[in-house]
């Protein structure tokens, strides 16, 4: 296994053993309706079960029969996208792994019950609204959207940079 594999394993699988490590802790410690508080009181810890998407958004009867084959279809995607990075590029081994970890761990809730994705942090007070509960899956998730949305940038500049050269090279010829 080369190097590029041999990181994304290790960020895939940890950050899945710390999304299923923290979702097990919440269902033990917050199963009985008590709230905790850490960082001060910014984040409360809160146990909530989400059937739907993201901000818990419905999607009909049972949002497994949606969201189990999109998340396999993730899950291709994602694991082309680690083959397919180039050398050198690891903010896109790092963006993936974090989503793949976290769509794993959101599956594994969706697989083993009905009941929905495990969520315990949050609500967050922004002072105008309160942002939805989450977990670690969702951090992942969030984290490597932004980090891969940067990778992609970062590509696109470079493909720009090597053109605008190839022309610049043609010209001068």
């Amino acid at each position: 296994m080369n190097r590029k594999w041999s990181w994304a394993t290790i960020l895939v699988l940890g950050w899945l053993a710390l999304d299923l490590a923290t979702k097990s802790w919440a269902l033990r410690a917050l199963a009985d309706g008590t709230r905790r508080e850490i960082l001060g009181g910014f984040m409360p810890l809160t146990l909530a079960f989400n059937q739907g998407a993201a901000f818990g958004l419905r999607i009909g009867n049972d949002p497994r029969l949606i969201f189990v084959p999109i998340t396999l279809v993730a899950v291709v995607f994602l694991v082309s996208l680690i083959r397919s990075a180039r050398p050198g590029d690891w903010v896109r081994v790092v963006a993936a792994s974090l989503v793949l970890g976290g769509a794993l761990g959101n599956l594994w809730d969706r697989v083993r019950w009905d009941r929905g994705v495990v969520d315990f942090l949050g609500p967050v007070d922004l002072g105008f609204t309160l942002f939805p509960i989450f977990n670690v899956a969702d951090v992942g998730i969030t984290c490597g959207a932004i980090l891969l949305a940067i990778s992609f940038w970062r590509e696109d500049m470079e493909i720009r940079a090597e053109e605008k050269a190839r022309k610049g090279a043609g010209a001068a010829s």
